[in-house]
């Protein structure tokens, strides 16, 4: 059952398939028609990133490119929220993509991720239970102990089977294992998230046990059954990050101040409802940020252009 739904759930909500946005979030990834056109209709360069710029000023997005560009998919047409990567295999944009699964024939991400780590589990499990029923029977086999019929070599081979998939699954489990200690995904672990002042391997962590919520859920009894329960949408991620963002100089009590470039401490953007209580154990942005960043000079906003992902 957890194997047909790591491969026939996919990684997004159906709406965010076809058109950019997620049921549950009431923002717009996809591009509208108008800034589609002009998109199309302008040359590269700064016409085309002031569409984006424009299309993105909305959005709960933090993350960026290595050149600082907004994270833009010209194959779905839409603005990529954080995590969000492009599958060349599936053809789609993947929300919280963690990566292609052959064994699954699909993308493993945001709405299958617990899916798949209860997979690997039980089917871990599976896999000792039959080993350590069929060791003593495997051990008669090596001594002459069982009946000379072909059934003592279905036993060997039962018995090699399940050894060598308990040694690959339990590696493969503990490593997501670690992933989900961290808040990581496995394209994280290899390219960190590039925030608008730094790349941090780190930005999504907010501890061990706010990191297993955000995968599991809230609701203990539902994490080791087959029913989704993880926290959000898959469009926005809190993040531990508390530095000012760069184009933004510190203001009394850390409040955030109105400017024509539309600056603001990072992140100003709201959270989703059922993603924001994990933060509350921690310091607030505001309180922090004025404390850390007091007397710094701002820097000048990197240069904004298109991102071209496979």
């Amino acid at each position: 059952m957890l194997w047909l739904l790591c491969t026939l759930k996919y990684p997004q909500s159906k709406p965010f398939l076809w058109h950019g946005l997620n049921s549950s979030s009431k923002y717009q990834f996809h591009l509208s028609y108008s800034d589609k056109e002009s998109l199309e209709r302008e040359p590269r360069g700064e016409s085309q990133q002031e569409v984006l710029r424009r299309a993105a000023k909305d959005l709960p997005i933090y993350t960026r490119t290595m050149s600082g560009a907004i994270r833009y998919c010209d194959r779905c047409h839409l603005v990529k929220p954080d995590r969000c990567h492009h599958c060349s295999v599936c053809d789609k944009c993947i929300l919280k993509m963690d990566h292609h699964c052959p064994w699954v024939n699909n993308c493993v991400g945001f709405s299958n991720y617990k899916f798949f780590l209860l997979f690997l589990a039980y089917s871990l499990l599976y896999c000792l239970f039959i080993a350590a029923t069929d060791l003593q029977y495997f051990i008669k086999f090596w001594t002459n102990g069982l009946p000379d019929t072909q059934a003592k070599f279905h036993i060997m081979f039962l018995f090699f089977a399940a050894a060598m998939f308990s040694v690959s699954l339990s590696s493969l489990f503990g490593y997501h294992c670690w992933l989900v200690s961290k808040n990581k995904s496995t394209l994280e672990v290899f390219r960190a998230p590039i925030f608008r002042h730094r790349t941090d391997k780190n930005g999504f962590s907010l501890g061990f046990s706010k990191n297993l919520r955000q995968v599991f859920g809230d609701e203990k009894k539902y994490w080791l059954l087959p029913v989704f329960s993880s926290l959000g949408d898959g469009c926005s991620f809190p993040t531990c990050l508390v530095n000012q963002d760069p184009e933004q100089a510190s203001t009394p009590g850390g409040l955030n101040s109105t400017s024509k470039n539309e600056n603001h401490l990072f992140p100003a953007k709201p959270l989703r409802d059922s993603q924001s209580h994990l933060l509350t154990d921690t310091p607030t942005w505001s309180e922090t940020t004025a404390k850390a960043e007091k007397g710094k000079v701002g820097m000048s906003n990197p240069a904004l252009t298109m991102e071209n992902e496979t």
